[in-house]
């Protein structure tokens, strides 16, 4: 079996389960009565947090391949972006079912006077059209345009971490920690982008 065919075979699959087992682990709670005196903030950190992490492994799939030479690893990228965006819809719901009901004049008030709902609603508007433009019809019909558009996956990074940031305010060491893979991240895509940029004339 080929490398290819090892990762749509089997990898592909172990990862598309392993990524709806927060929610199920997260439904199993609920079901069971274990989220606690405040589920609503459970179901709000647990589905925050799993956005985070997916957004943060998405990013980590390119540094991994290019150190590794796996290049069958980029055939994950899409689908644990996917994965990022439906999460960040769950966490988004959860905040305007559970928290406002649907009041969109509370839900406005909320984004203009708390900065990390302003930040997080935006990183999340910003995750649409990613999502919307994932697929090949999509990749083709923009071209270049596309991986320009695709570019702004690092300002919602910056955007989900100040976001956590903001919300906890007393005991920051989580985001700090997710703050710090992200800084890693940047960096090595801004010494890979350095190595590979060609000699500039004098």
């Amino acid at each position: 079996m080929t490398a290819a065919q090892w990762m749509t075979r089997v990898i592909k699959p172990a990862v598309f389960v392993l990524c709806l087992a927060p929610l199920a682990w997260l439904l199993w709670d609920a079901f069971h009565h274990q989220l606690g005196a405040n589920p609503v903030e459970k179901l709000n950190h647990r589905t925050g947090i799993w956005t985070l992490r997916l957004l943060l492994i998405t990013l980590a799939v390119t540094p991994l391949r290019r150190i590794t030479g796996w290049n069958v690893l980029i055939r994950l990228r899409r689908m644990l972006g996917l994965y990022t965006f439906f999460y960040a819809c769950l966490h988004f719901l959860t905040w305007l079912v559970f928290d406002h009901f649907f009041d969109l004049h509370e839900v406005t008030k909320d984004i203009i006077k708390r900065p990390y709902i302003t930040v997080g609603f935006s990183a999340f508007v910003l995750l649409i059209p990613l999502a919307v433009t994932s697929t090949h019809n999509w990749i083709r019909r923009l071209g270049p345009s596309w991986k320009t558009l695709h570019q702004s996956i690092y300002v919602i990074a910056v955007a989900g971490v100040l976001h956590y940031l903001w919300l906890v305010k007393a005991d920051v060491r989580d985001p700090v920690i997710y703050g710090l893979i992200l800084v890693a991240l940047l960096a090595y895509r801004a010494w890979t982008k350095r190595a590979t940029a060609p000699p500039r004339l004098i």
